[in-house]
């Protein structure tokens, strides 16, 4: 960096250093201009309003509505399946830096990730990982995520679907669906208008723009629009930019058409990245002592990755009559990134490893198109909500043509490294290496047989089609099958209008692994794989308690390297488990909460490592989290929030274990108003006893857990 490019950065620190302060001294004056009340005369400091936040929504978000894809939108209460709601003020309150921390407190969830890192959305659902090509949406459409972190503040909430996404989404791994709802235009003439800065330790400062409104004759045109820009020193003294903008606009043509068009661009890039750390060249049952993620020694800046997302679509809605309802949406993704990133291929328990360098770009596209008509009928005594649809979806995968893949030194964990391998400036090409094609049809009929009783009943018919392409263009590989069907039904009962208990089954297929650079059939593509899923749940949803609980059993085709080191299909993965939780509110301010996930697994049916426990799925994990609206300081909350995760299996051969470790973090959120304008002080510290670890990322990869981080953010509305 020239002293140029550093003061101008320093200036710019200065600035929002210095508007952060005035905020907070805003802040400070404003609880005691609250109890102040004399008329505002000519010259005086107006007065300050402080405001609390409603608690008539429970923690869970029970009776929150989400995107069940094919099924259709409906409540969490009455999704026969687990989910899990994370609402705009829970992402406001926690600041999360990844996809892990937005789900800090489900047990269900595990972090496999990195933040600033290709890693930064890994993540595992009940022991399985989430597919980065098909097991995200933004607004209900996919995308490729692979390398990205959204931009969370611009979102509206984020949707976890767990579990077998066959007939609801089509293709996907059997963990769930993430699906980032992004911020839609007010439904009325209230204006939206906010900006907010923001600084995360050791350095990394952000500042966010959200506007909103509606114009036009009866406020017939709506729009959001929002824009992020962040800037700094990450923890382990590597340097981050992104700068992020999301559009989302109506048009309500007449009283039954609207239509929509969403807009989503971010160019991120970070250097000094931490490495990945590869195990499978230890012998032995210990790893390494562990390290911080903070550690410099983990990164060398020429080590980054880049990124470029882009994400279009449009969308008409057609009320045909008070019970049917036509809608069809397509949406554009395309995603570029340009990795120089290190492995580190431990050889020795004292930390001792060999430096693979991999340097490339790569690339995905991906179109979407559904349509669905959606419509309640009667035939005789029962009521029938009905869904039926078309969906289409092409997805292109582009691989480096001249990337680097090398060994390119030595080193140990616990010493600074000197290996470097700079490439910026080259010609990295790509080349189209993969594609898959999913064509659709799907119904599903949701039959109230009584007051209390209801069964759902789902068929998802896909034509499938998967090739893979050598460098000069060949076709290396191919599978194709058509007429797959994915059922799903469920039995519901309604035990208070407030309560569910539900039993469902569910079928999908994912597509096929392309197997890893570290395996002996590195770039060859693995047949699809079939899985099935078992569920009894109850979800109840009170004025002073929530609670969900399920028990579940997930059959998978298990995956892993051999003696020969080919990464294989061989025989199923299985998973019985439970997980259950509950939120309870108690007079004067308080709130209490907590969740368990508890997993049995192994290995059945192969040619090898039967029994063993499957690769990456934790036995326990529970949270626990505690909140507190103080009573003497309106507009004040406080939270303290803990997660133990399980050990963890690394291999299939079950001799390598990551240990159990336990997370705590605390917070504070305080509303007020200053001269009629909302403002809203926000603080989290994550991990906060600075708990070092070593967690599952992969199979065979581990990650060094993130060290205590600061948060701070300052919201004005305007």
């Amino acid at each position: 960096m020239t002293r140029e490019t550093r003061d101008a950065v320093t200036h710019r620190y200065a600035i929002n250093a210095v508007t952060f302060a005035c905020m907070l001294l805003f802040a400070q004056s404003g609880s005691a201009w609250a109890q102040e009340s004399p008329a505002v005369s000519e010259g005086t400091l107006p007065a300050v309003e402080v405001v609390g936040t409603s608690a008539s929504e429970s923690p869970r978000h029970l009776a929150t509505d989400v995107s069940n894809g094919a099924l259709g939108t409906r409540s969490q209460l009455d999704t026969p399946y687990s989910t899990t709601v994370v609402s705009h003020q829970d992402l406001q309150d926690t600041q999360p830096a990844k996809l892990a921390d937005v789900f800090f407190n489900d047990a269900s969830v595990s972090d496999n990730s990195k933040p600033y890192s290709a890693w930064a959305g890994y993540i595992s659902i009940r022991g399985l990982p989430i597919d980065w090509q098909n097991g995200y949406k933004i607004d209900g459409m996919p995308f490729n995520t692979y390398g990205v972190t959204l931009p969370y503040e611009q979102l509206e909430q984020v949707e976890l679907l767990k579990g077998l996404p066959g007939f609801m989404y089509g293709f996907a791994a059997p963990g769930g669906v993430v699906n980032y709802v992004t911020k839609k235009p007010p439904v009325d003439d209230t204006p939206i208008r906010s900006v907010d800065v923001g600084y995360r330790s050791d350095g990394i400062w952000s500042e966010h723009l959200d506007l909103g409104g509606r114009a036009g004759p009866n406020d017939m045109f709506g729009y959001r629009v929002n824009a992020t820009h962040e800037e700094g020193q990450t923890a382990n003294d590597g340097n981050v930019r992104r700068d992020a903008f999301s559009l989302s606009t109506d048009a309500r043509i007449t009283r039954d058409l609207t239509a929509t068009f969403g807009a989503m661009y971010q160019d991120a890039h970070a250097s000094g990245i931490t490495s990945s750390i590869y195990t499978g060249g230890l012998t032995g049952s210990s790893l390494p002592a562990v390290l911080s993620g903070g550690s410099p020694n983990l990164s060398v800046p020429d080590q980054h990755i880049d990124t470029n997302l882009q994400v279009y679509s449009a969308g008409l809605r057609y009320n045909l009559n008070n019970d049917w309802t036509l809608s069809t949406q397509y949406s554009f993704s395309r995603l570029w990134r340009y990795r120089n990133e290190s492995t580190y291929n431990l050889t020795d328990t004292a930390g001792d490893y060999t430096d693979a360098r991999f340097a490339g770009k790569e690339g995905n596209r991906m179109n979407a198109w559904q349509a669905t008509a959606e419509g309640n009928v009667k035939t005789g005594p029962f009521s029938h909500q009905i869904i039926f649809g078309f969906a289409i979806q092409e997805q292109v995968n582009e691989y480096e043509a001249n990337s680097f893949y090398d060994t390119i030194g030595t080193g140990n964990l616990y010493l600074p490294n000197t290996n470097h391998y700079n490439s910026y400036g080259q010609d990295w090409g790509t080349y189209r290496a993969g594609d898959i094609t999913q064509k659709a049809l799907f119904a599903s009929d949701t039959i109230a047989l009584t007051s209390r009783w209801s069964v759902l009943g789902g068929l998802r018919y896909t034509n499938y089609e998967q090739h893979g392409y050598a460098l000069n263009g060949s076709t290396i590989s191919t599978y194709t099958e058509n007429g797959i069907v994915t059922p799903t039904v469920a039995l519901m009962y309604k035990l208070t209008p407030r309560t569910t208990l539900y039993a469902s089954y569910v079928e999908s297929l994912e597509a096929g692994t392309l197997v890893g650079n570290t395996y002996a059939n590195a770039g060859a593509m693995l047949d699809p794989l079939r899985s099935k899923q078992y569920e009894l749940g109850v979800k109840s949803d009170n004025t002073a308690w929530s609670a969900s609980a399920a028990l579940f059993r997930i059959e998978r085709g298990a995956q892993y390297a051999n003696a020969q080191n080919v990464y294989v299909t061989d025989g199923e993965s299985i998973y019985e488990g439970l997980e259950a939780g509950g939120d309870l509110r108690f007079g004067g301010g308080w709130s209490v909460g907590g969740d368990i996930m508890w997993i049995a697994t192994q290995y059945e049916r192969g040619s090898s490592n039967n029994g063993n426990r499957v690769v990456g799925a934790p036995g326990f994990i529970a949270t626990a989290r505690v909140g507190y609206a103080v009573p003497f300081v309106p507009g004040l909350r406080l939270r303290a929030d803990a997660k133990f995760t399980g050990d963890t299996s690394l291999r299939p051969a079950g001799d390598l274990m990551t240990a159990g470790y336990t997370l705590f973090d605390v917070g504070a959120t305080y509303e007020t108003k200053v001269a009629g304008h909302g403002l809203t002080l926000t603080a989290a510290i994550d991990n906060l006893t600075n708990r070092q670890y070593w967690m599952y990322q992969y199979q065979n990869y581990i990650a060094p857990g993130d060290p205590r981080t600061l948060s701070l953010n300052a919201k004005l509305d305007f």
